[in-house]
């Protein structure tokens, strides 16, 4: 709660830091600063101590696994802002508002992993789109970034749209927005209510993108200035799924026979449409747009699992897919071409960068010794008490990712040089990206480190 408050006090801190410091440098310390202090403040409630102590009256409740989920997205955001916060200065002359509307999303995310309110469900969301079509459409000279924002603005006012009615109709249903109550009664089965859910379902679904409802994310991720997606495609994303978890654990779980086909279709239908689309990309950058659709899919198996292993594996799938993804996008912000050519002999000019861009796609493909592959054992591990044919869908489309995910490997350490003009990666910005790579690395040796927080 105490992060809470702080992100949202933070946020108006960078807007008038704008006015007063001119220096770029000195507005990402500020931002770094306020980051690391969400991220103590948010340890120190996991270890029992809160700086204030405020009654949310039954809509918010902060327990050991919400705050090690937001622990997960703070530590994130604070990579994502050190790697790639000198590539926001290229997109305009507002970093100091850009960061500001960064803090918003974030008191946003962490609305949404502890929300106890259909209510506070729906403010969270909103707080965290709303900033992000902004910074979605904040490359104004881009008129894909422009078109971008404005899909990404009319398809995402339409699923809040769906999400309002879902809990409309639930609340008509039960008489209450808040989860338990709505839990209390969920025996008590009507048509009322199975509508608000599926269109619940539907809102959410889209929200994270999955199929059929990911139309508008290669399009918005691929419109977007390059720093920003990687913000959409990560830390948003994970967040959104800790949101879909939880209202479905919390809300639905009596009803699991009613809802979790639907969510078996919605995971297979993603993990199918993402990755055989993510085949036949030509653009490093849109691959990864359908990449984050394929991902998702997996994450999928969290909700229609809802057990143990789901619950643990969405932890480590949150951290190693973030870390990877960040990682990668952060490299993309420092090149001009983002085809698969672009990488070929990058190891030979740049074998550390190249290593550590090894590392993170053998994450994402789920090879072993990386945290992405612990993360996708565990979603096919609780998958497979549940539904033989999803976990053997779900190995197979991961198989099918190693194809797109080796041709960057493949390029950048078996194909000559085609780009004439050098890059510049300074011996930070590679450290920070070693240190990344690392920590994916770690993930996947030693899971207990981040899973066993859940019982200590």
């Amino acid at each position: 709660m105490n992060a809470l408050l702080v992100s949202a006090l933070w946020g108006v801190i960078m807007m008038f830091s704008g006015i007063a410091i001119k220096r770029a440098a000195t507005i990402r310390t500020i931002a770094l600063i306020g980051i690391a202090i969400l991220l103590g403040l948010n340890l120190a409630e996991l270890q029992g101590w809160q700086l204030v102590s405020i009654d949310t009256t039954g809509m918010l409740q902060f327990e050991t696994y919400s705050l090690l989920f937001n622990t997960i997205i703070l530590a994130a955001v604070l990579c994502y802002v050190m790697i790639s916060g000198s590539a926001m200065e290229k997109i305009g002359n507002n970093l100091s508002d850009y960061l500001a509307l960064l803090f918003f999303i974030i008191c946003g995310m962490l609305m949404v992993s502890a929300f106890e309110s259909l209510l506070m469900l729906f403010l969270g969301i909103e707080i965290i789109t709303i900033p992000l079509y902004i910074l979605t459409g904040s490359d104004k000279k881009n008129l894909k970034s422009n078109e971008a924002s404005l899909k990404y603005f009319l398809l995402g006012a339409f699923s809040s749209g769906i999400l309002l009615m879902g809990i409309a109709l639930v609340y008509g249903a039960r008489g209450s927005f808040a989860l338990t109550s709505v839990a209390d009664s969920i025996r008590l089965s009507s048509s009322l209510l199975v509508s608000g859910m599926l269109l619940l379902m539907i809102a959410m679904a889209f929200k994270v993108s999955a199929a059929p409802f990911h139309f508008w994310t290669p399009d918005v991720y691929d419109g977007a200035p390059t720093v920003f997606t990687s913000f959409m495609a990560t830390v948003v994303k994970v967040a959104v799924f800790a949101a879909f978890v939880r209202l479905f654990d919390r809300s639905f779980a009596l009803q699991l026979s009613t809802w979790q086909w639907w969510v078996a279709v919605l995971a297979a239908l993603t993990m199918l449409v993402g990755n055989v689309t993510a085949v036949f990309q030509q653009s490093v950058k849109r691959m990864l747009s359908y990449s984050s659709i394929a991902q998702a899919g997996f994450m999928l198996l969290a909700v229609y699992a809802m057990n143990t292993a789901a619950k643990e594996g969405l932890l480590l799938y949150a951290a190693a897919y973030s870390l990877a993804t960040i990682g990668i996008f952060a490299v993309l912000t420092r090149m001009k071409d983002y085809s698969f050519e672009a990488f070929n002999g990058m190891a030979g000019r740049y074998p550390w960068v190249a290593a550590a861009l090894a590392i993170f796609f053998l994450s994402l493909a789920g090879i072993p010794l990386t945290g992405g592959f612990l993360a996708k054992f565990y979603m096919i591990k609780a998958a497979l008490g549940m539904s033989l044919w999803l976990a053997l869908f779900a190995l197979i489309m991961a198989a099918v990712s190693v194809y797109y995910y080796f041709r960057v490997i493949q390029a950048m350490y078996f194909k000559p040089v085609t780009q004439p003009e050098p890059l510049v990666f300074d011996n930070l910005f590679t450290a920070q990206l070693l240190v990344m790579a690392l920590s994916v690395v770690v993930l996947g040796l030693f899971p207990e480190w981040l899973i066993g927080l859940l019982y200590f």
